[in-house]
């Protein structure tokens, strides 16, 4: 980083753009498998959101490298690259006092672990789709599995790459199990249970 950069503080606080939104700031880190129902689950959860009367934004790993990540592949260092910039933007969303979902394989413990390390204890909340590879693989909504499987891509997480399961993610969810109405209410009541959001809607 240059020397020359200089970091502007802003007259607008972080809580007083929470406040004015009646809610309180986090974000929910989807991370798992190809398949596991991340996106999935992080969509119906930023509706019941919604309905709620939150304000949130839903950030999805295929969406963002159409944009701000086309530039960057599947290698290990494009993945890391790839975490770090999301955790960037969802600190910044954050900051503007919006509730944060993020859907991202991020296989390694390493990349979710400084993605953390970003926000204020507590504000971080992952959520670890815990879906057997199986079912993921069977599942195999976009083909990625078989084309993998047949050598097509290479350095798939599952197949030719490692995926590191969270040792104490915050909730964890197995969609072979669970339906997503399940899922969902699961995070609502964690949510609740941590003060974020209130029964009624809307926190403070």
């Amino acid at each position: 980083m240059s020397s020359n950069i200089v970091w502007h503080n802003h007259k607008v606080t972080r809580a007083e753009r929470a406040t004015i939104k009646h809610q309180k700031p986090c974000l929910l880190w989807f991370t798992g498998l190809s398949g596991s129902g991340k996106s999935t689950i992080a969509n119906a959860l930023d509706v019941a959101l919604h309905h709620r009367g939150y304000h949130t934004f839903l950030l999805d790993g295929d969406n963002v490298r159409h944009g701000l990540n086309k530039d960057l592949g599947f290698s290990d260092s494009d993945r890391v690259e790839n975490i770090r910039r999301i955790g960037e933007v969802s600190k910044l969303f954050t900051d503007s006092g919006l509730i944060v979902l993020s859907a991202f394989i991020s296989p390694f413990t390493s990349d979710r672990r400084m993605v953390r390390n970003l926000f204020p204890a507590g504000e971080f909340i992952e959520v670890f789709m815990d879906t057997p590879l199986a079912t993921c693989e069977e599942r195999d909504p976009k083909g990625l599995y078989q084309k993998a499987r047949a050598g097509q891509i290479k350095h798939f997480t599952g197949i030719d790459s490692p995926y590191e399961a969270p040792e104490r993610a915050e909730v964890c969810l197995d969609t072979s199990e669970m339906t997503v109405d399940d899922c969902v209410d699961s995070l609502i009541e964690y949510l609740l249970e941590r003060g974020l959001i209130l029964q009624n809607g809307k926190s403070a």
